[in-house]
């Protein structure tokens, strides 16, 4: 495996979502531009919660976006290990028992805000005597574990976000360790990432505070600290957050309306920096001068009309013998299939759009606003429509023609041809279209 590791760890008690896809997708990009691998390690330590249904949901949003992560681990495999690190950190005083009920969390917490204090909390459990303790267990009250922070500054050089410094005196002693034994995220992470080698941690900020809990841990347990990166988080265009509608849209979402994986690679991986968002063909024309120093601090304006537009442009450049087993899946195959996808790809906005045009070509009949059309002028294009050749110059010739004789031209001459073949007011260009239509249809289809 590569020095240089990373992991993207997601929790199988959802679908991935888009603000999920970015963070694989920013990983994923960096460990290319740094020659490294990423991991994917499921936190699947609340049991409650996780489903193999969101498991294998997970992997296939991954196979999907074609990324290959050079491992795959699960987090309740390892709870063997966890315990043991949990029974350390217990017996060198790292951790500590807690007993308070949430109601009287929330009563402290409202105390404080109310005298203008931070709701931090008191570390009250630490002055507990032994026969308070004992009168807990003997009451079936089981504690809960916190983590009895070191209450100084701690400070890293971040990936994204240069120096940074978090005072630990500023928040509460995290709790770690739920009182029906089950592990929260952030103690089986660490323990993780030394296990797994991880070099380099890249997460939203909201984990910023968060990090300064694990640089502890890392230090406590003697390991090597990784180097963390934080990236902005995802708000809505106009900069408001993000609504529950979009900012749960799941990768499922977006890959049933079409959007090609490399427009969401493209689009996740530029957003929010100081690049401009540009249709690549693949990972590696991406990964180029790559920097996660060029992500802004900025909150990264999400539009779902910019993906859209530059899925357009991605699929613009997709080859036919690319989709050809895509476009045969849409029973668009035969003699002429290659011939349509290149007439008909740079007006579309995705790939299940094609479908639309190759049941107009296959169609006897098309639903036509006959009021929006005049019998006369379709007379005279019945009449000089040429016999032979049918060819890339068929179009030109009699559209002269019709020209000379009606004296129509741009639109007025175009707009009728293209309604009586087609029944829409724009599309592909009808000097290719027509020749899949072929001229018997054509004629038909002027026929009203």
């Amino acid at each position: 495996m590569a020095d240089n590791k990373l992991r993207f760890a997601p929790s199988p008690t959802g679908d991935l979502h888009i603000g999920n896809a970015r963070t694989l997708i920013l990983n994923y990009v960096y460990s290319k531009s740094i020659l490294g691998d990423l991991i994917l390690r499921i936190d699947d330590t609340d049991q409650d919660r996780s489903e193999e249904k969101y498991y294998r949901s997970i992997i296939k949003d991954i196979e999907w976006l074609k990324i290959s992560p050079s491992a795959i681990e699960k987090q309740s495999s390892k709870t063997e290990k966890y315990a043991e690190i949990r029974d350390y950190l217990i017996k060198e005083g790292h951790l500590y028992p807690c007993y308070e009920t949430d109601e009287e969390l929330n009563r402290l917490r409202k105390v404080s805000l109310s005298s203008g204090l931070p709701p931090i909390y008191d570390r009250a459990s630490l002055k507990l005597t032994k026969d308070e303790i004992k009168d807990y267990e003997s009451n079936g009250i089981k504690p809960y574990w916190r983590f009895k922070l070191d209450r100084k500054t701690i400070t890293w050089n971040d990936l994204v976000r240069g120096e940074q410094s978090i005072a630990c005196d500023s928040f509460s002693d995290p709790v770690l360790i739920r009182a029906d034994g089950t592990f929260l995220y952030t103690l089986p992470s660490v323990v993780d990432d030394i296990d797994m080698g991880i070099t380099h941690i890249l997460r939203g900020e909201d984990h910023v505070s968060n990090t300064a809990t694990q640089i502890q841990l890392f230090r406590i347990l003697g390991s090597k600290i990784p180097n963390f990166g934080h990236h902005s988080l995802m708000v809505q265009k106009d900069g408001s957050r993000m609504s529950k509608r979009i900012g749960s849209m799941s990768l499922k979402d977006i890959r049933d309306r079409g959007i090609e994986a490399m427009t969401l690679i493209n689009y996740c991986a530029r957003i929010g920096t100081s690049d401009a968002i540009e249709a690549f063909q693949s990972i590696d024309e991406l990964v180029g001068d790559y920097s996660l120093t060029k992500i802004s601090r900025s909150p990264a304006r999400f539009s779902f009309d910019e993906i859209m537009n530059l899925n357009k442009k991605i699929i613009q450049n997709i080859s036919f013998q690319t989709l050809a087993t895509r476009l045969s899946e849409l029973g668009i195959d035969g003699n002429y299939a290659e011939m349509f996808w290149d007439t008909v790809k740079t007006n579309i906005n995705t790939v299940n759009e094609a479908q639309k045009w190759w049941s107009i070509i296959k169609n006897d009949k098309i639903n036509i606003n006959v009021g929006e059309l005049n019998r006369d002028f379709l007379k005279v294009a019945q009449e000089a429509l040429p016999n032979i050749p049918w060819d890339d110059k068929t179009w030109s010739i009699w559209t002269e023609e019709i020209s000379q004789v009606t004296g129509l031209k741009g639109r007025e001459l175009f707009l009728p041809l293209r309604i009586a073949l087609t029944g829409e007011n724009s599309g592909p260009e009808l000097a290719s279209f027509i020749l899949l239509l072929g001229r018997e249809l054509v004629l038909d289809r002027l026929n009203i």
